[in-house]
């Protein structure tokens, strides 16, 4: 089952792949190619942070690949519905009075500093199928905290 993305995160994700592979790695791999050159590997620091990098580059190469072939970009914009779904950015008050807007994004695109919250998180799936009036009950590490939805918007 495919994950959800926004296009935007999707774009992000691929731009890094690219950037990765087409710039990154061969700068690393001609500077380990170059400190090689210079002889004694074994305390050639070059050479080994060199290798060091080219190993990480790989690694987020080879999650990049399998992330993205597992990525359905959906463009939230335009959608006419009063339900909070994948996209919407949703306005609520809690038991306290305060107000928070969240935007429901894929897992690769979380910021909860910024509002920006997973559809498969706790308070994502609490949030989700729910419309403007509503409350959502979630159960967080602090306690069970009851939100009222004040509005979905999309775009």
């Amino acid at each position: 089952m495919p994950d959800y993305i926004t296009p935007e995160g999707y774009k992000r994700l691929t731009d890094e792949y690219e950037r990765l592979l087409k710039v990154e790695r061969p700068k690393t791999t001609a500077e380990v190619a170059y400190a090689a050159a210079m002889g004694d590997r074994s305390e050639n620091a070059e050479y080994i942070y060199g290798k060091k990098r080219l190993r990480e580059i790989d690694s987020r190469l080879r999650y990049l690949q399998k992330r993205i072939e597992n990525l359905e970009p959906v463009d939230p914009k335009g959608a006419a519905s009063h339900k909070i779904r994948f996209g919407a950015r949703v306005e609520v008050e809690d038991d306290e009075g305060n107000t928070v807007t969240y935007d429901i994004v894929g897992e690769d695109e979380t910021d909860p500093k910024a509002g920006r919250i997973s559809y498969k998180s706790p308070l994502g799936r609490a949030l989700l199928r729910r419309e403007e009036g509503d409350e959502a009950t979630v159960f967080a590490p602090g306690g069970k905290r009851t939100l009222t939805i004040l509005s979905v918007r999309y775009g």
